[in-house]
């Protein structure tokens, strides 16, 4: 596995953070975000699958037949949001649209052999990135900590 560091260089740091909104939270997630993306989007290249197509490809192959309504509520977005993800993802042949069973004005959500394969190699993908965010935060302990406050703000 290549390391992140090697090849991604964090935008360097400034006088300006050690003001006071550097203490602030919302200034802290939106950095980390930035961060995040960033990093997702280095190990995600070899795949060329964003964040939130990453997510809609996995949990459609989680659970097939689900409503696009039911996964955008899953992934916390906004169905008219989903409905632009689906159409990217529907436009690379990764998955599918039917009718949903019992619900004619539905679509129900499938992935492709084209989708179950690329998700193969986007896990592969997956695993490397997450491997460099364990390391980051100091280990499976510190992980599961920082998982729990994110929780506390978002759940």
């Amino acid at each position: 596995m290549e390391k992140i560091s090697e090849t991604y260089e964090a935008p360097a740091s400034n006088a300006l953070d050690a003001c006071a909104v550097a203490q602030s939270v919302a200034h802290q997630l939106r950095r980390a975000h930035g961060q995040f993306t960033h990093r997702f989007l280095f190990y995600f290249s070899r795949v060329n699958l964003r964040p939130g197509e990453f997510t809609a490809l996995a949990l459609i192959a989680e659970v097939p037949g689900r409503k696009q309504s039911e996964i955008a509520a899953a992934m916390g977005v906004q169905r008219a949001n989903f409905v632009s993800l689906t159409n990217v993802l529907e436009g690379r042949s990764l998955i599918e649209r039917r009718n949903a069973p019992n619900d004619r004005r539905s679509h129900a959500l499938y992935i492709t052999p084209a989708g179950a394969s690329l998700l193969a190699d986007a896990r592969k993908a997956e695993a490397d990135f997450e491997a460099d965010c364990l390391e980051r935060l100091g280990g499976t302990r510190a992980r599961d900590q920082f998982l729990v406050l994110l929780s506390r703000l978002f759940g």
